[in-house]
């Protein structure tokens, strides 16, 4: 049985949630074994196979709307249009039973709650998105004040494992100098913490109520997916809706 991770934050009663973990599927091989991805070269069966079993085993009420991740920083809101892309780093919702979900294996995935349980996000951080602003554009889309947004962060890669150049530093410390705390020099290069980064983009768009981190895709193997530890590998997701 696939294993699932249940946010340990203060949302309302009627917001769900949970974050995947690689355990209990029908992946074989480097995908082993509870691969969401569809776009990593699995066996399209498994694949599908695995979405069901998540639908099951998390009571969705319905599939989830599988974003085209780029490492951008678009937000989409669903329920979509029937022409409009879902090439897109985050999704928002205000309708009940409306899934959204962001898939990774490193990146650090973000949920988001109003207080009153009216609307609900995720987004996917990557590096790139992150500095680019996919948090705050995901706060923005909110029709209530940041002060009252409650954000989740799920497993990721950790600051022990994730080695950058200087240039990704540079990028960050130019739009906020106090990401500099974020990373740690070591040999040229750094090593990046992205939960501390969230967590700084989202104070200082407002959002206070930060909780999670600390599961590290990177380390702990038998638990999760990780690119950087296997290039060739699956994808958990992330996922929040209203009830």
């Amino acid at each position: 049985m696939s294993s699932l991770i249940i946010p340990d934050w203060p949302a309302p009663a009627n917001v769900r949630a949970y974050s995947t973990t690689r355990t209990g599927g029908f992946s074989q091989g480097p995908w082993s074994s509870f691969n969401l991805g569809a776009h990593v070269a699995d066996d399209p069966q498994h694949v599908e196979s695995n979405r069901r079993q998540l639908c099951q085993i998390a009571g969705l009420p319905a599939m989830p709307v599988w974003l085209t991740q780029v490492h951008g920083s678009r937000v989409v809101s669903l329920p979509a249009g029937p022409e409009e892309s879902m090439t897109a780093d985050a999704c928002r919702t205000t309708v009940a039973g409306q899934v959204c979900a962001v898939m990774t294996a490193d990146c650090l995935p973000v949920i988001f709650c109003s207080r009153d349980g009216r609307q609900v996000a995720a987004a996917h951080a990557g590096w790139r998105g992150l500095c680019d602003g996919v948090l705050e554009k995901t706060v923005d889309g909110f029709d209530c004040p940041p002060s009252e947004i409650l954000a989740w962060m799920g497993p990721a890669i950790s600051q022990q494992a994730f080695e950058v150049g200087p240039e990704v530093r540079d990028a960050f410390v130019t739009v906020d100098k106090a990401a500099g705390q974020a990373f740690r020099p070591r040999n040229h290069k750094f090593m990046a913490d992205l939960w501390l980064l969230a967590t700084q983009r989202l104070n200082r768009a407002g959002v206070t109520a930060v909780s999670g981190g600390g599961r590290c895709t990177y380390q702990q193997s038998e638990d999760f997916f990780s690119y950087r530890r296997e290039s060739i590998t699956g994808r958990m997701a992330t996922l929040v809706w209203l009830i």
